[in-house]
C-alpha cells in the first residue's frame, strides 16, 4: 500500500475544499464529492447490516465483497477519469440477486422497511444506495461518468431489497406489508 496516514487532520479542508484523488481541489459540496460521499454512506450502512446477528454466512460474504466494490466505486468517483467499475461488477450483482430472489415468495404487496434490526438496517442501506445513484446521476449531467457505475448502484439497491426480505425472515419470519393509511371514513 502506498502512502499511510500518520496524521488524521491536515487543515487543508478548512476553507471548504477537499482534495480529489488526482491532486486537484474542489468544493466539499460539489456533485463529485456528494457522489462519492454518498457511496461511502451506503458502505457504512452495509457495515451496520453486517454488525447484526441475523446475516447468514453466504449473505455476509456477498455484502463484504460489495463493501470492497463500493470502495472501488468511491475511488473511481474521487479520481476524475479513473475507471474501476466494469460490467463484471454488475453481472456479479445480477447473479447474486437472481440467486437470492429465487427462494423468496412472489411479491403481491409493497413492503414497509422493518422486519427486524438487520432487515431494517438493510432497507436503510438500500435507500442510501438509491441516493448515491441519484448523486452519481447528478454528477453525470456535469461531467462524463462511467455508465457501469450507475448500473452497479441500481442493481445494488435491488439486491439490498432482496437481502432485507431474507433478513426479515431470518429474524422473525415476517415482512411488514403496506396497507393504505386511508380508511373508508372521513379524510
Amino acid at each position: 500500500m502506498g502512502n499511510r496516514l500518520t496524521k488524521i487532520y491536515t487543515r487543508t479542508g478548512d476553507d471548504g475544499t477537499t482534495g480529489l484523488g488526482d491532486g486537484s481541489r474542489t468544493a466539499k459540496d460539489s456533485p463529485r464529492v456528494e457522489a462519492y460521499g454518498t457511496v461511502d454512506e451506503a458502505n457504512s450502512c452495509i457495515g451496520m447490516v453486517l454488525a447484526t446477528d441475523a446475516v447468514p454466512d453466504d449473505v455476509r460474504d456477498c455484502l463484504e465483497r460489495v463493501q470492497h466494490e463500493l470502495f472501488d466505486l468511491g475511488g473511481e468517483l474521487c479520481i476524475p477519469g479513473h475507471l474501476a467499475i466494469t460490467p463484471d461488477y454488475v453481472t456479479r450483482l445480477e447473479q447474486a440477486l437472481d440467486g437470492y430472489n429465487e427462494g423468496l415468495p412472489a411479491l403481491k404487496d409493497f413492503i414497509l422497511p422493518g422486519g427486524g434490526p438487520g432487515a431494517a438496517a438493510c432497507h436503510l442501506a438500500r435507500t442510501v444506495c438509491r441516493r448515491a445513484e441519484r448523486r452519481v446521476s447528478t454528477l453525470g449531467r456535469e461531467e462524463a461518468i462511467n455508465p457501469d457505475a450507475l448500473r452497479y448502484l441500481n442493481r445494488l439497491s435491488d439486491l439490498l431489497f432482496v437481502i432485507a426480505r431474507i433478513l426479515a425472515r431470518a429474524e422473525d419470519g415476517t415482512e411488514v406489508l403496506w396497507k393504505s393509511g386511508r380508511s373508508g371514513g372521513a379524510a
